[in-house]
């Protein structure tokens, strides 16, 4: 994968949630929630202040990190599927 997120993007891959299953019964992917949990795959350089000085960013490549329910745009890669995000949609790292 060659992708190098501009600005303040980071991407992501949403951590695959297992199969889900209530009172025995298999709910179907489309009925499932989306992840907001996952792991961060690249960071851009940091978003640049109306002053010129450069605002570092405060994830890195290899966080896991959570996210808002609508965070992002899904993009696939080789077959992957990540989510685009401004760093600001992160809620938190994940220690």
């Amino acid at each position: 994968m060659n992708i190098k997120p501009l600005g303040d993007r980071v991407l992501v891959k949403p951590v695959e949630q297992g199969e889900q299953k209530r009172g025995g019964i298999i709910i179907p992917d489309t009925a499932k929630e989306k992840p907001q949990e996952g792991k961060v795959v690249a960071v851009g350089p940091g978003k640049i202040a109306d002053t010129g000085e450069k605002i570092t960013m405060h994830v890195k490549a290899g966080d896991k990190v959570l996210y808002g329910k609508y965070a992002g745009t899904e993009v696939k890669l080789d077959d992957v599927d990540y989510l685009i995000m401004p760093e600001s949609d992160i809620l938190g790292v994940i220690k």
